[in-house]
């Protein structure tokens, strides 16, 4: 089974669940200006809400490399909302991409919000989320 890690991040919270998640599969975490260069049967993809939505970044990488993602697996960091499932979902439902039901996300840290997030118990609970998805 081929995995990769995608991720886009402005304040870096997201691009450490994606190290952490990255380890925890044997896999290398890029950010999303890096396009899949083969079939991903699935693909762990990292946002973090701005401004209540995902970054046009996401979206595009979604757009140019939905024929190679199987799968994908959304995780995020947001210093206020509770996640980017339902947007990253509907980017995928729109290029044809299947998405997990499984997600993780945690609060990142933004301005006074959320000081230190997203912390050691954040990232072992990401590689753990990660692990634990491939081995279902």
């Amino acid at each position: 089974m081929k995995i990769a890690v995608r991720y886009y991040t402005r304040s870096g919270n997201t691009k450490k669940l994606a190290e952490a998640i990255a380890d925890a599969v044997g896999a290398e975490a890029l950010d999303v200006s890096v396009p899949l260069t083969e079939k991903a049967d699935v693909l762990f993809l990292g946002s973090a809400v701005y401004a209540a939505g995902i970054d046009p970044a996401v979206k595009d990488f979604m757009k140019a490399n939905g024929d190679q993602i199987g799968k994908i697996v959304n995780f995020s960091t947001a210093a206020l909302l509770s996640s980017t499932y339902q947007q990253v979902k509907k980017c995928a439902e729109e290029y044809g991409i299947s998405m997990a039901e499984e997600e993780f996300h945690c609060r990142g840290s933004f301005s006074l919000l959320h000081k230190g997030r997203p912390n050691e118990q954040d990232l072992a609970q990401a590689a753990d989320f990660a692990k634990k998805y491939l081995a279902s």
